[in-house]
């Protein structure tokens, strides 16, 4: 999709794509060989948006891989300065700044992680994007549907590299689920099942930080508060919001956006989906009513077009989970430590993969590195990253607003699913592109 042209964009900057071609004409190398052989050689230009809690464990990423895969460190930025000078030292990068568009301009940056909270993640992606750079955006890709396709209108624009962070796609066990599913091992697929369950202290609910509230019931003088903020309501400094901004929906989808989106976008993949038909999203704040404004225990079910629903159970409060599986007429796919396998009703095995891969940053960052370098496929491309923003946000707004959602195909927008006129009866869908 945009493999050759970017390529080739990037190995411009260092004045190598030439004689690296002549060197492939003399060698008598096919195109495709030349790309391998001149991408594993080409060193990309890392620059890093946000320095918190999960930008810190993409710069350990970044340290694991930076000598393999060639990376040099161009710049770490984040609102508050502290956060982007110990980046800075943590990945040895040139620069530390508090303005992510001064990064976006350095033409030394071949692309950008963006590890910031849920509100700015369009923005960014977006201005990057127009920047030419690459970008690895965190899940999930958006706050909004709206957002996301936009995001997915500007990658299609610009033909820029775009991995979503849902990094369990870099485990091929859903990849090879989805080619045994076409082939009919499991049947007429009829129900999915999976789950994200955590059990926080009853006096910390989830995503609570009370040691760092504490600690900064003051702003801190080299944190800019208003930029943190972006377009979200402006309000006075508040750490619960800063360092907690999961439980509050100007920022985050709670339980839904953050963990939710890890688990349907395996189901997705392996069963072929795209956008729901109507999705209801169940649940409460029913043990920490501690100021959030999203639910602390969250289950929802989503129906698609194929004729199957999706479930995916979510509390926050015991950790006992369910099966992951898929249903299907002729028998049932379950998902295991090592890969999968397919019993029918009587429990005989009738097909079983051992996964490559994992859900491990590091691969997934390569997959984008070889995506850039070579055309990879990409493991979680922006058309499934707003397909899992759909379904997740359709359960948020069933859940805030008491009714089912439902998915208007036409306009291509969420409404109440009393305004449907789709058909009950199973449909033939396109195949999804990603």
């Amino acid at each position: 999709m945009t493999s050759e042209p970017n390529r080739r964009d990037f190995l411009k900057k260092s004045g190598t794509l030439t004689a690296a071609m002549a060197t492939a004409s003399t060698l008598g190398l096919s195109a495709k060989s030349y790309g391998r052989i001149l991408g594993a050689n080409e060193r990309l230009g890392v620059g890093l948006i946000g320095a918190g809690v999960i930008g810190n464990a993409h710069m350990q990423v970044f340290n694991n891989l930076k000598e393999k895969n060639n990376l040099a460190p161009i710049a770490v930025v984040d609102c508050w300065q502290t956060r982007a000078d110990a980046g800075k030292a943590l990945i040895g990068a040139e620069h530390s700044l508090t303005e992510y568009r001064k990064l976006l301009d350095m033409k030394e940056v071949d692309y950008v992680t963006v590890a910031v909270p849920e509100h700015w993640h369009a923005k960014m992606t977006i201005d990057a994007m127009d920047a030419g750079k690459a970008v690895y955006c965190e899940k999930p890709l958006t706050h909004s549907i709206p957002e996301a396709q936009e995001v997915l209108k500007k990658q299609k624009e610009t033909g820029r590299p775009l991995q979503v962070g849902v990094q369990a796609m870099s485990d091929d066990s859903y990849i090879t689920a989805r080619d045994a599913i076409r082939k009919g091992v499991i049947g007429q697929v009829i129900q999915a099942q999976i789950e994200y369950v955590r059990r926080y202290d009853a006096k910390a609910g989830p995503w609570r930080e009370p040691e760092q509230v504490a600690q900064h019931q003051a702003k801190p003088a080299d944190l800019n508060w208003d930029a943190w903020l972006g377009h979200a309501q402006k309000i006075d400094w508040n750490p619960h919001h800063y360092f907690e901004w999961r439980c509050y929906s100007a920022y985050s989808g709670g339980i839904c956006t953050d963990l939710f989106i890890h688990r349907i976008t395996r189901i997705m993949r392996a069963c072929d989906l795209l956008y729901p038909r109507r999705v209801v999203g169940m649940g409460g704040i029913w043990q920490w009513n501690d100021g959030r404004d999203l639910p602390d225990n969250i289950e929802m079910i989503c129906e698609y077009p194929r004729g199957m629903t999706v479930y995916v159970l979510g509390t926050m409060s015991n950790r006992v989970g369910v099966d992951h599986l898929i249903r299907g007429y002729r028998a049932t796919m379950y998902f295991t430590s090592t890969g999968w396998v397919v019993k029918d009703k009587d429990g005989k095995v009738l097909a079983e993969h051992t996964k490559t891969g994992g859900e491990d940053q590091n691969l997934h960052h390569t997959n984008l590195h070889n995506h850039i370098r070579n055309g990879e496929p990409l493991n979680c491309p922006v058309e499934l990253g707003l397909a899992g923003v759909v379904a997740v946000n359709m359960a948020n707004e069933s859940w805030r607003s008491n009714q089912m959602m439902g998915w208007d195909r036409e306009n291509q927008k969420m409404v109440p699913a009393s305004e449907l006129k789709d058909s009950h009866i199973p449909e033939k869908v396109d195949t999804p592109t990603y």
